[in-house]
C-alpha cells in the first residue's frame, strides 16, 4: 500500500539521487560530461554495478531514473488530491450528523423528537407542579428541566407536539428565539499567494544586495602547434547592486474592539502579514521597478520574449524553454500562467474530440512540457512566462521578517484608538535575465 508519506520520500530520494549525477557531470562550461561521474555515484544513484560503463548506458539509465521520478511526481500529486477530497467528504459529514434543522429530512427529525416527552407532559409529571395545583396554585412556579439541552427541546418542538392552547404561541406574542452567530467568518475573496513558493529565498544584513556579475565571459582555449601561441581568454566581472524595499500596511483599531473581541487583534495581524505576503507575490512578477517598487519579472531588462505567432499555446513555450537552454545557458523549471490561459490549454482536444490533458473527469496533470505549472494572475491573460527558479539566477532577499506593532498616531491616544502596522524589507534578484522568458499573445 503507497501512503502520501512514502511516496513523497520516494520522490525526494529519487531527485537527490539525480541531482548528485548531474553535479559531478556538470562541467566548467555548463555542459554535461557523464564519464566524470564517480563509480560510488553511479552505483548508490542510478544502481549500476562498478564495472565501466558507455556514456550511452548512463544516459540510459538517468532517462529510465528521470521517468521513474515523473511517475512518482504524478503519484504523489494523485494522492494529494485524495486526501483534500477525503477531507471535503469529512467535513461534509460532520453537518449531516448535527441537529435536524427545520426544513431538513423530516424522517430523520421524527426520529430524534420521538425519544423526548411533549413539553406538557414535562411540566404534567413535574412533582413539583402536581404539589403547586394542589396548593391551590399560589402565585407563580418556576419549573427546571436539568436533562434537556435547549438544542432538544428545539428538536421536539419540530414535531408540533408541545402544551395545548387556544391562543397560538408566537414569536411576537411568546418566546422570542434568541439567535447566536456561527462561529468564524466568510471570508472575503481576494488573489492567494502563488509565485512566493517557487522563488528561492536568501538572509542579507545590508540596506542594498551588492553582486558581482560576469558580464563578459571569452575562452580562448584551443589546439596549440608546437612552439604556438596559446589563445587568450577574457573574463570582465561588473558590480551590480539590488534594492531592499520596504512594503509595509497599517489598520486603526479602537481600544475597545481589542479588548471586547479577544480573536480581533490575532485576525488583524494575520490580515495585515497576508496583505504584506500578498503583495510582494505580486511585485515579484509585475514590479514596474520605480521606486519604491521592486523590480519584477515581466520589467527586468534582458529577459527574453517568445511570441506565440501562429503557434499552438504548447510549442511556444517549448519554444521558450530552448531560448532558455541555449541563450540563458540554464535549465528551465517552471511555467508561470494566467487561469485564463491555462483553461485554454486543459481543454485542448485532439480532431476527434479526445483531451489531450487527460479526461474530464480527472484532475488532470498542471506540467507542460514536463514542469509544473504555476497558475498566477497577478499579470493580465495573455502573457507567460517561463524560468529557470533556481537560487543561481533568481533571489528575494529578506532583510527583516514581517514585523507586526502597535502604537498611537496624532490624536488617537485622547481617542481612545490605536494603529496596528506591518511591514518587511525584501528585494528580488533576478541574477540572469536570459535564465527567464515572456511568452506574449497566448
Amino acid at each position: 500500500m503507497t501512503t502520501l508519506t512514502a511516496a513523497r520520500a520516494k520522490a525526494a530520494a529519487l531527485q537527490t539521487s539525480l541531482g548528485m549525477v548531474f553535479a559531478e557531470a556538470k562541467t566548467n562550461d555548463g555542459q554535461y560530461d557523464f564519464q566524470e561521474v564517480s563509480k560510488d555515484t553511479l552505483q548508490s544513484s542510478l544502481g549500476l554495478d562498478a564495472k565501466a560503463h558507455t556514456t550511452i548506458d548512463v544516459v540510459k539509465r538517468i532517462n529510465e531514473k528521470d521517468a521513474e521520478l515523473n511517475e512518482a511526481v504524478e503519484q504523489v500529486e494523485a494522492l494529494e488530491a485524495a486526501e483534500k477530497a477525503a477531507a471535503t467528504l469529512s467535513d461534509r459529514e460532520k453537518a449531516v450528523r448535527g441537529l435536524p434543522m427545520p426544513g431538513g429530512d423530516k424522517s430523520r427529525t421524527e426520529r430524534v423528537v420521538q425519544q423526548l416527552k411533549a413539553l406538557g407532559d414535562m411540566v404534567h409529571d413535574e412533582k413539583a407542579f402536581q404539589e403547586w395545583v394542589e396548593r391551590g396554585a399560589p402565585d407563580g412556579i418556576t419549573l427546571q428541566f436539568d436533562d434537556y439541552l435547549p438544542s432538544d427541546m428545539l428538536a421536539k418542538g419540530l414535531s408540533i407536539d408541545t402544551i395545548g392552547s387556544k391562543a397560538a404561541m408566537t414569536t411576537s406574542a411568546g418566546w422570542a428565539p434568541e439567535s447566536v452567530r456561527l462561529p468564524g467568518f466568510t471570508e472575503a475573496a481576494t488573489r492567494p499567494i502563488q509565485l512566493l513558493d517557487i522563488v528561492p529565498m536568501s538572509r542579507t544584513g545590508q540596506a542594498a544586495i551588492p553582486y558581482m556579475e560576469e558580464t563578459t565571459r571569452t575562452h580562448g582555449a584551443a589546439e596549440v602547434a608546437e612552439g604556438g601561441d596559446y589563445g587568450e581568454a577574457t573574463f570582465v566581472l561588473t558590480e551590480k547592486n539590488g534594492t531592499i524595499v520596504k512594503v509595509g500596511t497599517s489598520i486603526p483599531v479602537t481600544d475597545e474592539q481589542l479588548e471586547d473581541v479577544e480573536q480581533s487583534q490575532s485576525y488583524i495581524n494575520s490580515r495585515l502579514v497576508f496583505g504584506i505576503r500578498q503583495r510582494l507575490d505580486g511585485q515579484i512578477l509585475v514590479g514596474n521597478g520605480t521606486a519604491p517598487n521592486m523590480r519584477g519579472l515581466k520589467n527586468t531588462v534582458g529577459i527574453q520574449t517568445q511570441a506565440k505567432g501562429a503557434d499552438p499555446v504548447p510549442d511556444a513555450f517549448y519554444k521558450a524553454m530552448t531560448k532558455i537552454r541555449v541563450t540563458g545557458r540554464a535549465v528551465p523549471t517552471h511555467h508561470v500562467i494566467h487561469p485564463e490561459d491555462w483553461q485554454d490549454v486543459r481543454l485542448m482536444r485532439t480532431a476527434d474530440g479526445v483531451y489531450i490533458w487527460g479526461n474530464p473527469s480527472e484532475a488532470g496533470p498542471e506540467r507542460l512540457w514536463g514542469l509544473p505549472v504555476v497558475q498566477c494572475d497577478a499579470d493580465a491573460a495573455g502573457t507567460g512566462y517561463v524560468g529557470s527558479f533556481n537560487p543561481a539566477f533568481v533571489s528575494l532577499f529578506e532583510r527583516r521578517g514581517v514585523d507586526v506593532q502597535v502604537g498611537f498616531v496624532g490624536s488617537q491616544f485622547t481617542k481612545g484608538q490605536r494603529t496596528i502596522r506591518a511591514d518587511a524589507r525584501m528585494g528580488i534578484v533576478f541574477f540572469r535575465p536570459t535564465a527567464f522568458a515572456s511568452v506574449t499573445g497566448l
